[in-house]
């Protein structure tokens, strides 16, 4: 356990000295300043006020950038440490594969939830100091959902990461699974079951494996608990899940395929690196 802090400890370092991380916090710090300025907490739409519907459109922003920032830095880590001839100086340390590999997945994850989760802590600790009413449960549930939405493109970043042979490589084929899952919502699932004929309840489900989709679902069921707005669909999750069932789902499901992508990157890159 010493020896995978002190790796995860390393990778942070390195993480905090580098210029994308200035640039990763200083956008979620930008977007949350942008949504106070603009007055978006004096304003009512369909009776949504304060600081939740700053919050709605804060997670709705994130849902868009966060995948695509921890994918593009996190699939050059192993690929690019491979480039560089790290491995050959790491394996004549007396440190494990297993400790180096998820050090730097742990280090890589405080680096990529810390500056999203403090943007959204600033945002509730303002709003607390203007005497806006704070909506607690959701700010735990937002919570649970970013570091859930953070544990998944972590994974799946580190999986890629392990199966390119190459930084370059490695960054085209994050962005384009970044650009896939954002395609295959709503009007691409509109498509595909006008074209095929498939019942509603096969096209949810498929909706349901996205974990963007899960995501922006779950973010708007907060304070829709009829999903009004995704229309007929609605009545297909809250009959099969519930709203309790689908929160729980929303919070575990993304992070148990970040998880399972990290294990099997893992096992990838112990058959492939070990000597």
């Amino acid at each position: 356990m010493g020896h995978l802090l002190l790796a995860a400890r390393a990778d942070i370092s390195e993480s905090l000295r580098s210029r994308w991380f200035a640039v990763y916090a200083l956008v979620f710090g930008g977007v949350v300043v942008g949504l106070f300025v603009s007055g978006l907490t004096e304003s009512r739409v369909m009776g949504f006020t304060g600081l939740s519907r700053l919050l709605v459109t804060y997670l709705q922003i994130t849902m868009a950038i966060l995948p695509l920032f921890v994918l593009i830095t996190t699939v050059r880590s192993v690929a690019g440490d491979r480039e560089a001839g790290v491995f050959e100086y790491m394996l004549s340390l007396p440190v494990s594969l297993s400790v180096w590999y998820w050090g730097k997945f742990l280090g890589r994850f405080v680096v990529v939830f810390l500056p999203v989760f403090l943007a959204m802590a600033g945002a509730v600790a303002w709003g607390a100091i203007r005497g806006v009413e704070i909506p607690w449960s959701q700010v735990f549930f937002y919570t649970g959902f970013l570091l859930s939405l953070a544990l998944c493109f972590l994974g799946l970043g580190m999986l890629i990461s392990t199966l390119a042979r190459s930084s370059d490589v490695a960054t085209g084929t994050a962005f384009l699974l970044w650009l896939f899952l954002l395609l295959f919502m709503d009007l691409i699932l509109l498509g595909v079951m006008i074209r095929s004929g498939l019942s509603p309840e096969g096209v949810v489900a498929v909706a349901l494996g996205n974990p963007l989709q899960v995501f922006r679902t779950a973010s708007m069921m907060l304070f829709d608990p009829q999903l009004v707005l995704l229309g007929p669909s609605a009545y297909v999750i809250l009959d099969h899940f519930g709203r309790t069932g689908y929160l729980v789902w929303s919070l575990v499901y993304p992070a148990l395929l970040g998880l399972f992508g990290a294990a099997a990157g893992f096992v990838l890159f112990r058959r492939g690196d070990l000597p």
